[in-house]
């Protein structure tokens, strides 16, 4: 099994092969993680996300990383939360399954992930992290590359509870 670990960093700086971008279904740039990885990878990102795009909830599409450290951006939409009665776990855990084999079709061996759907979309933290780190353990239980993958948190209380759950 892969190693599994989670930490409080910006997610845009990780020494990893892949990020996964909490994106958006029309993979345009917005706000929170998903703002702050445009930002740092540049222009043509927008560019690249443009061409693949867009993206439906449950999915993922892959481009380069461009100004990023890491190679590869991994663009996964998550389920806007509407109350946990419109599919959102199973919205979210395809979401993650869906970075993972993006990850593995693609030699990725380190992949760090945000915590998809928490911010604006509303999703509850502990609910969305507990569907995270099973939806991974499931996905990476199958044979593939990935040697290590990072929970980047983007404070203290979300660190706390990946660590938790982990």
């Amino acid at each position: 099994m892969p190693d599994l670990t989670a930490l409080v960093a910006d997610i845009t700086t990780l020494d990893v092969d892949a990020i996964v971008n909490a994106a958006n279904t029309a993979l345009t740039p917005g706000g929170g993680v998903c703002g702050a990885i445009h930002r740092a990878a540049g222009p043509e990102l927008a560019r690249a996300c443009a061409e693949v795009g867009p993206c439906p909830t449950g999915d993922a599409r892959i481009t380069p990383g461009f100004g990023l450290r890491a190679r590869w951006v991994i663009h996964a939409v998550g389920p806007v939360w509407q109350g946990g009665t419109a599919g959102e776990p199973g919205l979210l855990a395809s979401a993650y399954r869906a970075a993972i084999a993006l990850a593995k079709a693609n030699g990725v061996r380190s992949l760090a992930f945000p915590a998809i759907s928490t911010g604006i979309y509303g999703y509850p933290l502990r609910d969305a992290a507990s569907v995270a780190v099973r939806a991974v353990r499931d996905a990476l239980a199958e044979p593939g590359a990935i040697e290590r993958v990072v929970f980047a948190c983007f404070s203290p209380d979300v660190l706390a509870e990946y660590t938790r759950i982990l």
